[in-house]
């Protein structure tokens, strides 16, 4: 894996234009935002509330690996999508992946757990991606590095739990009901959150804009 040259240790709160206390409880939902809308609000707004976050950081990724760029918006539309449907107080949009120059999510993680390794990050994710997590770089080592959250997906919730990584990994699994001990569990350590389901995609959205 190529070197990832980091910011001076004060970088993390200098790249996101505030303080950065030790011991803030921080979620992290990587992704397209392709464009931003009203579910990735939701799952944002349940993951606070049941893991007991102090904030959430939307990683709005410069490309996909696994997406054809074709299909892909520009980044600037897609991150000023995302600022706009960010309404909540405790949510931060950022582009620490273009200003790192990053696109895979182990570098990612390593680059934040390196410039804030007081601060508890817990990776977000829907039951969706846990499904073709094993198609990304290093998904092991992701599993090793940071506890995470499983958000219920419409179509995936009975599969995901019987996926490749959550059969690998079901010792480390909690329950439900113990969710909000995740951000304070060494890795790995993950939960499925059964949150109430919400029908928007940013495939519907898209196409609902060509007709």
């Amino acid at each position: 894996m190529a070197t990832i040259d980091l910011p001076a240790p004060c970088g993390l709160s200098a790249l996101m234009g505030e303080p950065i206390t030790p011991g803030l409880r921080v979620g992290l939902l990587g992704g397209s935002f392709n464009p931003a809308h009203d579910g990735h609000l939701h799952i944002s707004a349940e993951a606070m509330r049941r893991l007991g976050l102090d904030q959430i950081w939307w990683l709005v990724s410069p490309q996909n690996p696994l997406k054809p760029q074709e299909d892909m918006g520009e980044f600037t539309a897609r991150f000023e999508s995302a600022r706009a449907m960010a309404t909540h107080p405790k949510l931060r949009v950022t582009d620490l992946e273009s200003q790192l120059g990053l696109t895979y999510t182990v570098d990612t993680l390593t680059a934040l757990t390196s410039m804030g390794p007081q601060v508890h990050f817990v990776w977000l994710m829907g039951a969706d991606n846990l499904i073709q997590m094993p198609r990304w770089r290093d998904w092991q080592k992701i599993v090793g590095m940071m506890p995470i959250a499983v958000l219920a997906r419409p179509g995936y919730n009975r599969s995901a739990p019987l996926g490749t990584v959550a059969t690998r990994f079901v010792q480390n699994r909690i329950p439900a009901e113990k969710a909000l001990l995740l951000a304070d569990l060494e890795p790995p350590a993950w939960v499925f959150l059964p949150i109430p389901l919400h029908p928007a995609s940013s495939t519907a959205v898209r196409a609902k804009k060509r007709q």
